[in-house]
């Protein structure tokens, strides 16, 4: 069974300062947890600490330190887009959860893109009349194959190629055609009235960006060589379909219907029981809570079986729900289709692939990381 530590005693086994600890944490290096005492107070993993100031002390190779940039690591590429400081997720200076109360989508994108232009995702309708995942694939792998090449370009023309691009995007998503806010129109798309269209807007605003997750990254790679600003979002779409990227917020409403099928406690026993992770709960980024999903839930009425979940994940873990628990509750409260967590997580993200997109052609660097052959090799 694992030993953990109070601050102060993590403090004292590391020697360094109470950021340098919680920048530790954030980057999933130590583990933590509410003190079941006080859980106002937190603890830390003993085992993780011991690692960590044994690394410390006997130095790290430049080839162990490139390994580890790869897997929740350092950052290894600069941007002014976005981070994550002090549990807050940030937009070029600005709190993301405070601009979700009233920006859009497009000025958000504005924000992202640092363009003082107003910003439009017009849309004439999904290819065939359908509107799904397959839609948005078909739709950015046409563009992505006639779209010009990014190198050489001005960024206005880039992200005119990006608005194009992500007008597409939301018409397969469920988008209704026109030049309305995309939120409205995807309101629209869905059958939501009311205040239902304001928590749509509010979610894509959370969703727009967060700094060099797996996605963005891939939408980089694509950039640095230059491709199409279509082919980057594909990309970033290919890469967000993953079930541990964009299906998270599906599996977190197969998890709440196995609570409501079995009981709260029951289902979360087994999925922990068969070493299953916990769909929408907990965050290596956001160790005390998960700022999106606090803003995001602020204004959703959260129903009895998610609630109940939430609580039973709560004392069996300690940890506490992420975007993906509130996009679930989203989903549930305004009765959409099962696969909006990932349509409004596409349609959120593209924004800021498009951001890092763009960026990262204007560096003009190629990224191209080294692999680490361990396979055998024949003699000449």
């Amino acid at each position: 069974m694992s030993e953990w530590l109070t601050r102060e005693e993590a403090l004292g086994r590391l020697r360094v300062r109470p950021q340098t600890l919680y920048a530790y944490v954030s980057r999933g290096r130590i583990g933590m947890r509410p003190d079941q005492a006080d859980p106002r107070r937190s603890q830390y993993r003993a085992d993780d600490i011991a690692a960590l100031a044994t690394r410390r002390a006997r130095g790290r190779s430049p080839q162990a330190i490139a390994e580890s940039a790869i897997a929740w690591g350092e950052p290894a590429i600069a941007t002014s887009i976005s981070t994550i400081v002090h549990g807050r997720l940030v937009y070029r200076g600005e709190d993301a959860a405070t601009l979700s109360a009233t920006a859009t989508l497009e000025e958000t994108a504005s924000l992202l893109w640092a363009t003082n232009a107003g910003v439009s995702f017009a849309a004439q309708g999904s290819p065939g009349g359908q509107s799904s995942r397959a839609a948005a694939f078909t739709s950015l792998a046409r563009l992505a194959a006639e779209g010009r090449p990014s190198l050489g370009r001005l960024p206005t023309m880039l992200y005119q190629d990006a608005a194009g691009a992500i007008g597409a995007l939301a018409a397969a998503l469920g988008a209704v055609a026109g030049r309305g806010a995309v939120h409205e129109r995807l309101a629209r798309g869905w059958s939501v009235g009311g205040a239902g269209a304001g928590l749509i807007r509010r979610a894509l605003v959370l969703l727009a960006d967060h700094e060099l997750n797996a996605s963005t990254f891939a939408a980089r790679v694509a950039a640095s060589t230059g491709a199409p600003v279509a082919a980057c979002l594909l990309a970033g779409l290919v890469t967000l379909s993953g079930p541990r990227h964009g299906g998270a917020g599906e599996a977190a409403l197969n998890l709440v219907e196995d609570a409501e099928r079995l009981g709260a406690d029951i289902a979360v026993g087994r999925w922990l029981g068969h070493d299953r992770p916990l769909p929408g709960f907990g965050h290596q980024l956001y160790p005390e809570g998960d700022p999106r999903a606090d803003a995001l839930l602020t204004d959703i009425e959260v129903d009895g079986a998610l609630s109940n979940l939430r609580d039973a994940v709560f004392a069996a873990t300690g940890t506490r729900p992420n975007i993906d628990f509130a996009l679930a509750a989203l989903t549930r409260n305004l009765r959409l289709p099962s696969e909006a967590p990932f349509r409004l997580f596409a349609l959120g993200r593209s924004i800021g692939w498009a951001a890092h997109a763009v960026e990262q052609v204007t560096s003009n660097g190629l990224i191209r990381p080294r692999a680490r052959y361990n396979g055998p090799v024949k003699e000449p």
